[in-house]
C-alpha cells in the first residue's frame, strides 16, 4: 500500500453531484480529491431524459421548492454552459376528456411561469395544432396543445466539465478507483483506493468524507464502510429509447399517457428522436440496469398513441438504462417518489461523513452549495459561494452566440463542414480550437474512425479528459456511437488500447 497525502475533502462518487461538489470546493480553496470507480457520469448521470427542467409533473405531487429551485436554476447553468445546455420549447398535447383536465394544465403552467427565475425563456402559449407544424406528426384528434419552455443537456459531458474544472482549480481526480475501504483514525478519515488499471492501493487521508455515489450510496455504506442494515435509497429504473427522427420540428413533445405517467419525445443528434422514460423499481447492482421489453412495449405503445406513424421496436436504433437513486420516502409507487435531495451528516468520533442521496441534473449546483455550507460546518469555512455566475470549461460565450462561435470555428477552419463546426462547438464551445489546434486540412486530423469523429479528437479526449475506452469517447464524451459501426467501434478500441500501452 502506498500513503498518499492530506485532503480536506475526499469525495466518493464521479457523477453530476459528486463532481459538482468537488468543483465547488476547489474552487472555495479546499484541498480536494474525487475518487470514480468507472468512468465519469458511466452510472445515472449519463441515463437521464437528459434535460434541464423545473419538473412539471412534480407540482402534482406538492413538491413546489425542488421546482421553484429547478426553474431558478435552468438560465443559471444556461449561462454557465451555453455550448452543452440550451433552451427547448416543449408541445403538451390535449384532448378534451384526457388524463388531466385543461384548467389544471393551465393552472400548471402558469406556476411554471411564475414561481421564479426565467428571464430570457419565453413563456407559456396555447397552439392551434390544425395550423401549427407541431401538429403534422400527430394524430388529428388532437387540435390543441399548450407550449412551454424547459432546456436541454449534454448531461455526460456537463458532468466531465464539472471535473475538468476541479481538476484545474487543484483537485485530485481519479477515475476507474475504487474505494474499498474507509475508516477514521486519529480523527481523520483513512480511504483505501484501488487502482482498477494496476490493482495497487493507495491509502488517502482526509478531514471530511462525502459519500456522493449515486445508486451505488447505500453499498458503499455497508461494503467500504462495513455498516450493516443500511438502506436509505429506493432504486427506480429509467428506460429511453432513440429511433430514426420521426419529425422536423425543432421542439420537443410532452406525452400524457392513461396511467397517469409522461414521456417525452425530443430532437435528439440531428437525425434521431429520443423517447422516454420509464419508471419502475429496481432490484440489483445498477451496473446491470438494461431495457427490459415491457419498457419498450410501453414506450412504442405511449408514443404511439399520439404519433400519426406508430413507433415500433424495430425502429429503435439505441437505447439505455439507467437507475435513479431517490431517497426512501415511503411513497407507493415509483413515479411518486420524491426528486428532492438529502443530505445527511455523521459527525462521529470527529472524522465528519456527509452522505448525500437523490438529487437531478439541474438542481446538482445547488446540491454543492448546500453540501459546501455543511462542510463548512463541520470542519471550517474557505471560500464564499461562487459557482452562480462561473462559466464550465469552453463555455465562456453568451447564451445567445452559439451560431457566431460555429460561424468563428468554420472562419479559422474552413475545411470543417458546418455540422461538423455544429457538433463541435455543442461538444467542446470555445475549446474546439484548442481541440483541432494547427491543422489546416482534414487530413491533418488524422484518421477518421467514423462519423465525425477522427483522431485528433480522440487523442484530446484522452488527454484532458480522461477518456481511455471507446464507450468513453463514443457514447459519453461524444454520441458518435449512433453514427459508427460495430466494426469502426471496435477499431477505436483497438487504436485506444495501443495509445494506452505506449503512453
Amino acid at each position: 500500500m502506498v500513503a498518499s497525502s492530506v485532503y480536506d475533502v475526499f469525495v466518493i462518487g464521479g457523477g453530476i453531484n459528486g463532481c459538482g461538489i468537488a468543483r465547488d470546493a476547489a474552487g472555495r480553496g479546499y484541498a480536494v480529491a474525487l475518487a470514480e470507480m468507472n468512468d465519469f457520469a458511466s452510472g445515472t448521470s449519463s441515463g437521464a431524459t437528459k434535460l434541464i427542467h423545473g419538473g412539471l409533473r412534480y407540482l402534482e405531487h406538492y413538491e413546489f421548492r425542488l421546482v421553484r429551485e429547478a426553474l431558478m436554476e435552468r438560465e443559471v447553468l444556461w449561462a454557465m454552459a451555453p455550448h452543452v445546455i440550451w433552451p427547448l420549447r416543449f408541445v403538451l398535447p390535449y384532448q378534451k376528456g384526457g388524463i388531466r383536465p385543461a384548467w389544471l394544465i393551465r393552472l400548471g403552467l402558469f406556476l411554471y411561469d411564475h414561481l421564479g427565475g426565467r428571464k430570457l425563456l419565453p413563456p407559456t402559449r396555447t397552439l392551434d395544432l390544425r395550423r401549427d407544424p407541431a401538429g403534422r406528426p400527430l394524430k388529428p384528434v388532437f387540435g390543441k396543445a399548450f407550449e412551454y419552455s424547459d432546456g436541454w443537456v449534454d448531461d455526460a459531458r456537463m458532468v466531465v466539465l464539472n471535473a475538468r474544472d476541479a481538476a484545474d482549480r487543484g483537485a485530485t481526480v481519479l477515475t476507474r478507483s475504487k474505494v474499498v475501504s474507509a475508516r477514521r483514525e486519529g480523527g481523520l478519515w483513512s480511504i483505501s483506493v484501488k487502482d482498477g488499471a494496476s490493482g495497487t492501493v493507495n491509502v488517502h487521508q482526509a478531514r471530511m468524507l462525502v459519500n456522493a455515489s449515486g445508486p451505488w450510496v447505500d453499498q458503499v455504506l455497508t461494503g467500504a464502510f462495513g455498516r450493516n442494515g443500511v438502506h436509505n435509497v429506493r432504486l427506480v429504473q429509467g428506460s429511453h429509447i432513440v429511433v430514426r427522427r420521426k419529425f422536423d420540428d425543432a421542439r420537443a413533445y410532452f406525452f400524457q399517457n392513461p396511467d397517469n405517467r409522461i414521456i417525452f419525445a425530443i430532437p435528439y443528434e440531428r437525425d434521431f428522436t429520443l423517447i422516454g422514460t420509464t419508471d419502475r423499481d429496481y432490484v440489483g447492482d445498477p451496473k446491470d440496469a438494461k431495457i427490459s421489453e415491457e419498457e419498450i412495449r410501453y414506450l412504442c405503445d405511449a408514443a404511439s398513441e399520439y404519433f400519426a406513424e406508430p413507433v415500433r421496436p424495430e425502429d429503435i436504433v439505441w437505447s439505455y438504462s439507467a437507475v435513479r437513486p431517490l431517497y426512501d420516502d415511503g411513497a407507493s409507487k415509483a413515479q411518486e417518489a420524491t426528486r428532492d435531495y438529502v443530505l445527511k451528516l455523521d459527525e462521529g468520533e470527529g472524522a465528519p461523513l456527509l452522505n448525500v442521496f437523490g438529487g437531478k441534473l439541474t438542481t446538482y449546483r445547488r446540491l454543492a452549495e448546500h453540501a459546501l455550507e455543511r462542510i463548512a460546518e463541520a470542519i471550517g469555512a474557505k471560500g464564499a459561494p461562487w459557482t452562480a455566475t462561473s462559466r464550465l470549461p469552453g463555455g465562456e460565450f453568451p447564451v445567445d452566440s452559439y451560431p457566431a462561435q460555429v460561424k468563428s470555428l468554420r472562419a479559422s477552419y474552413p475545411f470543417v463542414e458546418e455540422a461538423y463546426a455544429e457538433r463541435l462547438v455543442r461538444c467542446y464551445g470555445t475549446r474546439a480550437a484548442d481541440l483541432l489546434g494547427s491543422a489546416t486540412t482534414i487530413t491533418a486530423l488524422g484518421r477518421n474512425f467514423g462519423g465525425t469523429l477522427h483522431e485528433a479528437e480522440v487523442r484530446w479526449l484522452m488527454k484532458n479528459e480522461w477518456a481511455q475506452t471507446a464507450e468513453d469517447v463514443l457514447w459519453r464524451r461524444t454520441k458518435q456511437g449512433l453514427f459508427l459501426s460495430a466494426e469502426e467501434a471496435a477499431g477505436l478500441e483497438e487504436y485506444m488500447a495501443g495509445v494506452r500501452r505506449a503512453a
